[in-house]
């Protein structure tokens, strides 16, 4: 199978050069030139598979040009050796009237972890693979999750670098410790002075800078990259949703062909996109519920066609979700119409005016696959509070973005299908939002209130997190984003 990119102008590639690459040399994103069908056998034999079976199955449909054994090699490096504190890695639990797929099983206690413990090693079997001789600069652009996940899966792989810019002041304390103090003798830490459309936007221009480009390749170095822009990221994203459906066959919740919904709270549409690549393929996905929190320029777009980042910016207590301009809806656009130089005319209006209007065509076409709503601060601690007291379930702000509008999709739609709501980070991760939300003390250092937490909730706190008290910062960078360029021509030549 081969990628292609979203706007047209690059040749086709094989899976291992998109993983490469990361971006396509347009601009673009990489997409699969067609997309694997399964059918209801494919379905049943999940069931009795562990994580890392139902993956290698998965990812071999996508990544072709990779052996069985190259891809079972990646999965249970990834998946394998004690890394994730539950056997099944990405449990189903029945809370309430709603499945929770918990993501947040991995080292940094978050959904990034799903992906960016395999990523690495298919990059590392790509640089093999195609006989790639420079180093692989990784630039990555965090609104919290992914940059330590990706610092963590990166740390001293040999033959590539790995550098990370994140939002000053925009990620949670416990978020920016986990990256300020990570170890690793080819990793970098910068934090931007702006938000996290700012240091997503620089990542972008960089990789878009061919003169750069040709500078980073006389000292050795080639970029690629880690965010869900990198199909390498994405790809394994599809995996969490066949392995949920399958959980819940076997647990006796639907029966095999049994359509179901899934709630996802979203910024970048990456871990919604997934979702809908699985249901492309087959899974019996009844409709995608995308939820935002206060910057709900997604909700606006699903349901008007007509994307506008030029709003008000909030910073909210589920920073991972502040995100105006969401990369991933250029890879939806690409295959709901078929017109990459429709996408591109589209992103260069992003990228000059800051809006596009996509058509009123195009709304049905959302609706066919997505319903969208939006939580703010008030309403997602109230959540909180509810599910906490009626369960004795502790959701992270994330996850109660998307518990919230879950229950409003069900109220005004009626839809009685099975939901499932997808979690994303740990609650331990925001410890001050969800102390507050249950009515708990959230002043304090972060590790009073990880022990605040644990012993209101019950619940221990991950190994990780509790870990950091001791660790040291080992990262104070920061920048403007005007002097991101100089920051990674700095580091690569290092």
């Amino acid at each position: 199978m081969n990628y292609v990119s979203t706007r047209g102008k690059s040749e086709p590639v094989s899976s291992a050069q998109a993983i490469l690459q990361g971006i396509a040399g347009d601009g673009g994103l990489f997409v699969p030139t067609e997309i694997p069908k399964v059918d209801a056998d494919f379905l049943k034999a999940l069931t009795g598979l562990s994580y890392a079976d139902r993956a290698k199955k998965i990812l071999g449909l996508f990544l072709t040009d990779y052996s069985d054994e190259e891809i079972g090699r990646c999965v249970e490096s990834a998946y394998g050796g004690g890394k994730f504190d539950d056997e099944a890695v990405a449990p189903v639990r029945s809370v309430g009237d709603v499945s929770v797929l918990e993501l947040w099983h991995g080292p940094t206690s978050a959904f990034k972890d799903m992906a960016l413990q395999l990523l690495p090693r298919l990059l590392s079997e790509a640089l093999k693979k195609t006989g790639e001789t420079k180093e692989t600069l990784i630039l990555v652009a965090t609104s919290g999750d992914t940059g330590k996940a990706a610092l963590a899966g990166f740390a001293d792989v040999p033959q590539t670098k790995i550098m990370v810019f994140y939002p000053e002041g925009g990620v949670s304390e416990m978020q920016r410790l986990q990256m300020v103090t990570q170890a690793g003798g080819n990793v970098s830490v910068v934090a931007v002075k702006g938000n996290f459309d700012d240091a997503q936007g620089g990542v972008k221009e960089i990789f878009g800078d061919t003169a750069f480009a040709a500078k980073l390749g006389e000292a050795g170095v080639r970029l690629s990259s880690a965010n869900s822009i990198n199909w390498g990221r994405l790809v394994p994203q599809i995996v969490y949703y066949f392995s949920a459906y399958a959980d819940m066959v076997k647990a006796g919740t639907i029966q095999n062909g049994a359509p179901v919904n899934f709630t996802v709270p979203t910024g970048n549409f990456g871990n919604i996109l997934a979702g809908f690549y699985a249901r492309q393929m087959g899974l019996p996905v009844g409709k995608l519920v995308c939820a935002s929190n206060r910057n709900n320029v997604l909700t606006d777009f699903l349901q008007t066609g007509y994307y506008d980042r030029n709003r008000d910016f909030f910073k909210t207590i589920s920073p991972s979700m502040d995100i105006l301009v969401s990369s991933n809806v250029e890879r939806m656009l690409y295959h709901m119409t078929g017109d990459p130089s429709g996408v591109r005319g589209w992103m260069e209006a992003l990228a000059t005016e800051g809006r596009y209007d996509a058509g009123v065509g195009m709304i049905q076409r959302f609706q066919n696959y997505f319903w969208a709503g939006w939580a703010d601060d008030e309403k997602t601690k109230a959540t909180i509070r509810e599910v906490y007291e009626t369960e004795h379930y502790v959701l992270d702000t994330h996850t109660a973005v998307a518990w919230t509008v879950a229950r409003e999709y069900r109220r005004r739609t009626h839809d009685e299908r099975p939901m499932v709501v997808v979690s994303t980070a740990s609650p331990y991760k925001f410890s001050g939002s969800v102390l507050e939300a249950l009515g708990g003390d959230a002043t304090g250092e972060p590790f009073a209130l990880l022990a605040s937490l644990e012993q209101k909730s019950g619940m221990t706190a991950p190994k990780g997190l509790a870990a950091l008290k001791d660790a040291q910062t080992l990262h104070e960078g920061s920048c403007e984003k005007e002097k991101m360029r100089d920051a990674v021509l700095a580091f690569a030549e290092k």
